[in-house]
């Protein structure tokens, strides 16, 4: 399910996929308007000469043009897209090429013209005569031509409309956001009430597990690592009697000959053991953001560092990726994080590698509160994101990773920043946050007890 998934994604990620299904649709409707024309099923057409009674020359033309025309717009389309592609590539950074790639406004108006331009190919060569007794001309297959041509004209309006909007940052940003959202959703769908401390699923079975003999096992090719089917490896170390230990995790590169995971057995495994486990995993040349959300963290905070270079210094497209790197913290802050250990009854048969609160904390925000030493807007964004935070979680854990951030930029505060004003400023606004923060945390541990 997990590489069917992902075929599917790369699917939608390729400029051919949604444009050769629309070419043939097009081409079908093409036959299937030319049999009802030659079956002799629109004897009604002829009473509307003027709308459907174009001659064979004439629909030759028509269709000529026509079909030539949308490969003309159909080039410009394409040097539009890739001009969108190298601007946002360069502007912000590449790892959003692939989001732009499965952008089906793109895919569709690709598709449209191609369509088009297939349409009018399919319908020319059934036109016969001119003029005689044998003239052969599909009228209604021609008027649709034309119909569809007038809808050609509208997408491209349409899409150079979105093309400018689409390389906007906000628009970028927002998208990435919501990909990123849409993963978090359907990876950790656990409740608020539901949740538990993170620190009540780290197991004290770790002491007897360092203590075992643990075999690797080699990957089988490098790459990045996109999904893992976690029932298939706990199936496979049931059978073995034996535990499965991930030595990498979603998102990490693997090289190959490199231990992939590692088992506790006294004895080598077999090669047929070693095979299951590596397809177990699927690894690709480019991470994707299917089963890895922190992938989309590191997209935004991508753009968000190089807005905030020297040579960019554009602080309004770094507060928007706080802004949106906010959103999804505050998402992950009522969700309950895949456990670490899985049993098989009583028995463990796993341990597994996956991200916490506290990692995707620090992804979302270290480098970011680097790069803004002296950035008043961005701290300050910072602390409002914190408490933000704060406020949608009731896990003790959570506050302390949250409270880390708070003591960072306190610590980047009293030596950063020359002007008085500014420093007691963010010194207040850190104060505020900081009760805010110790409220909720008293809140949620009455809730606790009750």
């Amino acid at each position: 399910m997990i590489k069917l998934r992902q075929f599917w994604g790369k699917l939608r990620s390729s400029f051919w996929f949604m444009p050769s299904l629309m070419v043939a649709v097009s081409m079908t409707l093409a036959v299937v308007l030319v049999e009802v024309e030659s079956a002799g099923l629109n004897q009604w057409l002829i009473q509307w000469p003027r709308l459907f009674g174009v001659g064979a020359e004439g629909a030759r033309q028509m269709l000529s043009t026509l079909a030539g025309s949308m490969m003309t717009v159909m080039g410009i389309t394409f040097s539009m897209t890739l001009l969108a592609l190298v601007l946002a590539s360069g502007q912000y950074t590449s790892r959003i090429l692939r989001n732009f790639m499965r952008n089906s406004v793109t895919q569709a108006t690709l598709g449209v013209f191609a369509s088009i331009f297939a349409y009018c190919l399919i319908v020319l060569r059934t036109i016969r005569g001119s003029g005689g007794v044998d003239e052969f001309v599909p009228s209604l297959a021609v008027f649709f031509a034309l119909v569809m041509s007038l809808g050609g004209v509208g997408v491209l309006i349409y899409f150079i409309h979105h093309i400018a909007l689409s390389i906007q940052a906000s628009s970028i940003i927002a998208s990435v956001a919501q990909e990123t959202n849409a993963a978090i959703d359907r990876l950790l769908p656990i409740k608020p009430d539901e949740e538990l401390d993170e620190d009540e699923m780290r197991h004290p079975i770790l002491k007897s597990l360092d203590e075992r003999v643990w075999y690797p096992v080699p990957a089988a090719r490098s790459g990045y690592i996109l999904g893992v089917n976690n029932n298939t490896l706990i199936c496979l170390a049931s059978d073995n009697r034996t535990i499965v230990r991930m030595e990498q995790g979603i998102g990490s590169f693997i090289v190959q000959d490199t231990a992939l995971v590692s088992l506790a057995l006294t004895y080598p495994p077999e090669q047929k053991l070693i095979d299951a486990l590596n397809a177990a995993y699927s690894i690709g040349r480019h991470r994707t953001v299917d089963q890895d959300p922190t992938f989309g963290i590191r997209q935004i905070v991508d753009m968000a560092i190089k807005a905030l270079s020297p040579g960019v210094n554009d602080t309004s497209t770094a507060v928007m990726c706080v802004d949106y790197l906010t959103s999804i913290m505050a998402r992950l802050a009522s969700r309950q994080f895949p456990p670490l250990y899985h049993y098989e009854g009583e028995t463990l048969r796993m341990v597994a590698m996956v991200p916490s609160f506290d990692s995707l904390l620090a992804d979302a925000f270290d480098q970011i509160r680097s790069s803004a030493e002296k950035n008043f807007a961005i701290l300050v964004r910072m602390l409002g994101a914190i408490e933000t935070i704060g406020s949608l979680t009731i896990c003790p854990s959570r506050f302390r990773a949250l409270d880390k951030q708070l003591q960072l930029i306190a610590e980047l505060t009293a030596r950063g920043f020359e002007s008085s004003h500014d420093r007691v400023r963010l010194e207040m606004r850190l104060s505020k946050v900081r009760e805010s923060l110790d409220g909720q945390f008293a809140l949620s541990a009455l809730v606790g007890k009750d």
